[in-house]
């Protein structure tokens, strides 16, 4: 939703994270003190933010602040469900595939080019913007 590429590793050992993190050169966000002390990352070679809460907007909190998330922002950019960036499309292209509703009320649409799914600013876009205001407000 914020825009940043992300990844969830569900099942997967410590090993198996931290191989994937370094080889696509990702950030770790744990819970888990044992990744957070291994060698690659006390060394640097790895980047992790070890979260202190198990409540998810102060881990959003911590994340933006620990990374300094504000200076890339670029919200509802990426496919929510696997990741890819979206494509604007016009209404004509996506007539066929979105509520009749919604062909009458939206102008702008956006669609993911991997699973083909369709985006626009409808009211759980407006929910999520608002919950992403509070982080972002100067």
């Amino acid at each position: 939703m914020m825009g940043y590429d992300s990844l969830f590793f569900k099942g997967c050992d410590d090993s198996g994270i931290i191989a994937i993190a370094l080889s696509q050169e990702r950030i770790i966000l744990t819970r888990d003190t044992g990744i957070a002390k291994r060698r690659l990352i006390k060394r640097g070679r790895l980047t992790a933010v070890l979260l202190t809460s198990d409540k998810p907007l102060l881990q959003m909190r911590q994340v933006i602040d620990e990374l300094n998330l504000k200076i890339n922002f670029k919200p509802f950019s990426i496919c929510l469900e696997c990741n890819r960036a979206l494509k604007e499309k016009s209404r004509e292209q996506v007539k066929e595939r979105v509520p009749s509703y919604v062909l009458k009320t939206q102008n702008q649409y956006m669609e993911c080019p991997n699973c083909q799914r369709i985006y626009w600013k409808g009211t759980h876009w407006h929910a999520m913007k608002k919950k992403l205001a509070v982080f972002f407000e100067d």
